[in-house]
């Protein structure tokens, strides 16, 4: 048995519909430095740009040719960091630093690039500011790790949202998971949450039934746009059948 499970964002993807503004604000207000701008895999006419927080960690946005750039407060954007929104979309974004003289600078970067900062706030098990980015985007930076959740997860609160006492427990504890020796099969059918099975039924249980090994070798697209030291291999490039093989003795 293993308790693997993610151990970080690798990267989170926001919409944009203009690219420059957006890296122009995390790569200068922010202090992020931009590591990737190429035209995303498998989508015609669409921008995919990334800049680093961490070595394994980064803010990634889309320029879809059709999106749309009408800010919907309580639909596509929440009214602040504690306002409304549709279920499903992005409420508000937190930055991590270590620690709060941390926080202290990054809340004078960013005043001194002329955006107003409210904060610092103690939260308790995190201390935060917040401040908006380009397009409405809900953002704030925090300090803080090694949540207790002795004292944080509320039993009221855990009541209200109809969680039973084991379930909380199952929470707070995943069970571990046996890779077992084949990979496991895809379901045959969409899971009751897929709203885009839904949406697209046949088309979705048609992309789903590709196998493994076909996803791999006809999507992927390892060339980086711009050759660099001679090398045309892409970070990771790794054995052609990985996405089938066995796990290992």
């Amino acid at each position: 048995m293993t308790t693997l499970h993610p151990r970080g964002v690798n990267h989170l993807a926001l919409s944009t519909t203009d690219m420059k503004r957006q890296l122009s604000f995390w790569c200068d207000v922010l202090g992020l430095p931009l590591k990737a701008l190429y035209w995303m895999h498998g989508v015609d006419g669409c921008f995919h740009g990334f800049v680093e927080l961490a070595d394994d960690s980064y803010v990634a946005f889309v320029q879809h040719p059709n999106n749309g750039d009408e800010v919907e407060f309580g639909i596509s954007h929440s009214d602040g960091p504690g306002g409304d929104v549709r279920g499903g979309t992005m409420q508000h974004v937190a930055l991590h630093v270590d620690t709060l003289d941390e926080l202290l600078e990054m809340r004078d970067r960013i005043r001194s690039r002329g955006v107003q900062v409210i904060g610092p706030i103690d939260h308790g098990m995190i201390k935060s500011i917040y401040f908006e980015g380009p397009e409405g985007l809900n953002l704030e930076v925090a300090c803080g790790a090694a949540i207790d959740e002795r004292a944080w997860i509320d039993p009221e609160v855990t009541g209200l949202c109809g969680i039973s006492d084991e379930e909380l427990a199952a929470m707070k504890a995943p069970a571990a998971f046996e890779r077992p020796t084949e990979p496991v099969a895809q379901p045959t059918t969409a899971h009751p949450e897929n709203i885009r099975a839904q949406r697209h039924p046949e088309s979705y249980a048609r992309t789903a039934g590709v196998p493994d090994d076909v996803v791999w070798e006809r999507f992927s697209e390892t060339v980086p746009p711009v050759q660099v030291d001679g090398s045309t291999a892409g970070a990771g490039d790794e054995e052609r059948s990985i996405a089938t093989s066995p796990r290992p003795d």
